[in-house]
């Protein structure tokens, strides 16, 4: 996967701990507006407890993913210029959350375009892309007055397309006759095969997914937070980000797909 639409934060003025908000909540323990530096944001755009995040309730920071856009943001739109100098500050905020969802559109589009399966639609997929990092590329002024829900919607319907094409190749021997769910949440599907799995934009949390059988299956906006995935086999698993693995609990015998890292709290459970 690019590694531009990775989250970098060395290269970041610490985006995300200020222009976002959050409530307390099992995510965090404490309310933080929008525009407001969180308490645990250095100078140096450092986090002070970065290495504490999940054990003192800041697991919401541990499960996000930018895709990329605060080094973009800070170093491209803003040429490294600092929130904290100038007037800028309140546009830069604005502006964040935008490129955060353009980039985010971008990381599904690359990983359809990888798929051998979306051959015959490759040249629509790589026309959006390509006009999708355009929108990127504009000034802040531009950007504020894009219509993302436009634009969303017409690469939400490649997307769909890639997750189909995908899914149909799968071999999952107990799909018929098992009932859809509208959610999973705590629900126990411990080592069932789900290959090929339609769970987009499903509500999954704390879901035991033990020893399942995952790959092929479209993860596009599931909420996998507390989910148990030990022991089950996601190689292949289709939209999966670090962000969902991060907010779920895994262990040695979880597979991932390979652009994908364990998170740090599966390793020290595993090292425990």
């Amino acid at each position: 996967m690019d590694n531009a639409l990775k989250s970098d934060c060395n290269n970041c003025f610490g985006l995300c701990c200020v222009a976002l908000p959050y409530g307390e909540s099992a995510d965090f323990p404490f309310d933080k507006d929008s525009g407001v530096s969180c308490r645990n944001l250095c100078s140096n755009n450092a986090c002070s407890i970065h290495d504490k995040l999940w054990e003192t309730g800041f697991r919401g920071c541990v499960s996000y993913e930018c895709f990329g856009a605060g080094q973009h943001v800070s170093q491209k739109i803003y040429h490294g210029k600092d929130w904290r100098k100038g007037e800028h500050a309140d546009e830069m905020f604005r502006v964040f959350p935008i490129v955060q969802q353009l980039h985010e559109m971008l990381f599904y589009l690359r990983q359809a375009l990888t798929l051998e399966e979306t051959s015959s639609f490759h040249n629509k997929l790589q026309r959006i892309y390509e006009a999708i990092v355009e929108l990127t590329e504009r000034t802040p002024k531009e950007i504020l007055i894009l219509d993302l829900i436009s634009h969303r919607n017409k690469v939400n319907e490649l997307l769909i397309a890639s997750s189909i094409k995908y899914r149909e190749n799968s071999t999952n021997k107990g799909k018929k006759g098992r009932k859809k769910k509208s959610n999973y949440i705590g629900a126990n599907l411990k080592g069932l095969n789900l290959q090929g799995e339609d769970f987009r934009g499903k509500l999954m949390i704390a879901a035991n997914l033990s020893n399942c059988d995952l790959r092929r299956a479209d993860f596009i906006g599931a909420d996998l937070r507390d989910a148990n995935l030990k022991g089950a086999n996601l190689g292949g698993a289709l939209f999966l980000t670090q962000s969902q693995i991060n907010s779920a609990n895994g262990d040695a015998d979880t597979k991932i797909p390979n652009y994908l890292e364990k998170p740090s709290h599966w390793i020290e459970k595993i090292l425990s």
